[in-house]
């Protein structure tokens, strides 16, 4: 049996960069930066006192104060750009069980967790007292589920978790189902909002995080041999993928095809990237022989780059051992230098970027490049579009995803020509 091919059709988001895709791009062409003190805790007795908001988020706008009880901050967000993409893609529903959601998630509703244990040890009783909310706040899949209850959508749900490749993950499987012919067309994408106390302590004590709290905007700083760490962030981003002939059927508007994936493990270390890159090398090349191309046909890749000295390294290795002569005619960059990293949901978030930057022909930058800051050990030949966005040809584009646990996915995109 043939394997039918998938194209997106519908775009949403909601990230520190903007609170739709037309004011997401507009700030990635500007090279804008998301990062800034941290307002949604008191975070004064942390290493790190910034991260990445979304910024000017009212719940009231999207939900009423019964739902909002319900609902984790992360579930919320997923919502909103699901919702966008959704209606970008203008799908009239004919048949709901074949219309899916699978939105991808690392920690769920991490906030909810944290605020009930911390109401329970308040408690002068100590008597067990939780919300009859907390467990469906929580849990990752939830996002998903709701979804699919407020758009009626009864095909394939549920949860990827792969730590940072998990809405990465989620493309795959939407992606899968869709070739096989299990769906017509899936809301596939990533939500994250773990902008706490917990996770900014976590994260702290793995000294994973940038500690430049003088100058956030300029705390990620991926590829640059300065680089101290990543900068949290929250949001969430959701495509819609559908079946070619689906899509065209019913005139729908084309924004790229979804033409491969690769899915590896690094079986190396609990949170440390092989350092010389052989899990993400193998993971670019099975996605561009999945897609049915060659290393050169390639002309861009967002990378994962989160802006951590051992990861930013590992990552350049492995593009220079998967693409050999033809890594110095590509463009790569790092959009966490402007978003933050997404966590869970950096792999959607990133994937979305890649198809705008396949839609315009621009290569979006990685910001907070100073002269001299080059890593001596990071190949000066790889051109990272350091500071400003770069217009070029752009026929397929990779988006690289790596987590905790060795997990790796890449995307790969075609440009579409209508």
């Amino acid at each position: 049996m043939a394997l039918k091919r998938v194209v997106i059709t519908g775009l949403g988001t909601i990230n520190p960069l903007g609170n739709d895709v037309a004011s997401t791009w507009s700030a990635l062409m500007a090279g804008k930066s998301g990062a800034a003190p941290i307002t949604l805790f008191d975070a004064s007795k942390h290493r790190t006192q910034f991260a990445s908001e979304v910024k000017d988020f009212d719940p009231n706008n999207w939900f009423d104060f019964k739902e909002q009880r319900k609902l984790d901050r992360y579930t919320m967000l997923a919502y909103v750009a699901a919702l966008e993409a959704f209606k970008d893609a203008a799908l009239e529903v004919k048949d709901p069980s074949r219309v899916g959601v699978i939105v991808g998630s690392g920690v769920g509703g991490l906030i909810t967790l944290e605020q009930q244990i911390t109401e329970h040890a308040l408690r002068e009783d100590h008597v067990p007292h939780y919300s009859p909310f907390l467990i469906p706040s929580i849990i990752t899949d939830i996002a998903a589920g709701y979804i699919a209850i407020r758009l009626g959508l009864k095909g394939p749900n549920f949860c990827t978790t792969a730590a940072c490749a998990s809405s990465a993950i989620a493309f795959v499987s939407a992606m899968n189902h869709i070739r096989l012919g299990k769906a017509d067309a899936i809301i596939a994408g990533g939500s994250e909002a773990e902008i706490c106390s917990v996770a900014i302590g976590g994260f702290n004590a793995l000294r994973a995080l940038s500690t430049r709290n003088d100058n956030p905007a300029t705390a990620s700083r991926p590829f640059s041999a300065s680089r101290d760490g990543f900068v949290a962030g929250e949001g969430a981003a959701c495509v819609m993928l559908e079946e070619y002939k689906h899509a065209v059927r019913r005139g729908a508007h084309i924004y790229a095809e979804l033409v491969g994936y690769g899915s590896t493990a690094d079986a190396f270390h609990l949170t440390a990237p092989d350092p010389e890159g052989e899990g993400a090398k193998r993971v670019m090349l099975e996605a561009i022989r999945d897609a049915g191309i060659k290393p050169e046909d390639v002309d861009y890749i967002n990378t994962h780059g989160t802006s951590t000295p051992i990861g930013d390294l590992a990552e350049a290795k492995a593009v220079v051992k998967a693409f050999g002569e033809h890594a110095y005619e590509m463009n790569l960059s790092s959009t966490k230098s402007m978003t933050g990293h997404l966590l869970g949901a950096s792999g959607a978030l990133e994937a979305l970027i890649t198809i705008l930057a396949l839609y315009h022909q621009v290569v979006p930058p990685t910001i907070n490049h100073a002269e001299g800051d080059d890593d001596p050990n990071i190949d000066p030949r790889l051109n990272f579009t350091f500071n400003t966005p770069q217009k070029r040809n752009l026929r397929y584009a990779l988006s690289n995803a790596f987590g905790f646990g060795g997990h790796n996915a890449a995307l790969a995109f075609r440009a579409w020509e209508a």
